[in-house]
């Protein structure tokens, strides 16, 4: 049966708020924020981009962000916006971590398909977009590292769509860089591709949950 927007955007905010993983989550994020806003020249200054991660990068390619304008109110707006912008990315991921603590919800149908816990990941529309986005930054990184002879700082957009695991794949292949290149590119690509996947699922199972508030 279809639901409307606005219970839509309930069940949405219900999955956001109402279980201990959702509620952690916001509890971890305003803490990054708090640093941020006590520390701000602090390493750990960017704790709240990557913990809202990957949603909170997409202002990279925006003109708009934290440092996106001037002084004045134009700075202001633009400070505005991104916080904005961050509270509704954190949403976004606790409600994925709610979706994720929820149980299945019943079989729509008599025949109901047996499932595999990757199936979330390329059977909803805003997943298969996302692994999209993923697959272009990862086809244009290793377009940059094999074919073109300056690869520059193509890297960086893999690590932006698959964020937050991609920095983990990041540390892990920097060693293996230093004394083998092609293997470095190749932990790197496996790291990011792990990553873009546990997204993926996340993503589904949170467009699943939206779309069907009767599931528990």
């Amino acid at each position: 049966m279809p639901t409307s927007p606005r219970r839509r955007v309930r069940h949405f905010l219900a999955l956001a708020t109402d279980s201990l993983p959702a509620r952690a989550y916001l509890g971890l994020v305003a803490l990054g924020v708090a640093v941020l806003l006590i520390a701000p020249d602090s390493p750990y200054a960017m704790a709240p981009a990557v913990l809202t991660a990957p949603l909170s990068f997409l202002p990279v390619v925006l003109p708009f962000g934290a440092g996106g304008a001037g002084g004045g109110a134009a700075g202001v707006t633009a400070a505005v916006l991104y916080g904005c912008w961050l509270l509704l990315c954190a949403l976004v991921n606790a409600a994925a971590f709610g979706a994720l603590a929820r149980r299945p919800g019943p079989a729509p149908s008599a025949h109901p398909v047996r499932r595999t816990p990757l199936a979330a990941a390329v059977d909803n529309w805003p997943a298969r977009a996302y692994v999209a986005v993923v697959a272009a930054a990862l086809g244009t990184f290793l377009y940059a590292v094999l074919l073109s002879p300056d690869p520059g700082f193509a890297g960086i957009w893999p690590i932006l769509a698959a964020a937050p695991l991609s920095f983990v794949a990041l540390a892990v292949s920097a060693p293996a860089e230093y004394s083998l290149p092609w293997l470095g590119t190749l932990v790197f690509t496996a790291g990011v591709v792990l990553a873009g996947l546990v997204n993926a699922v996340l993503i589904g199972r949170l467009a699943h949950r939206v779309g069907n508030p009767l599931s528990r």
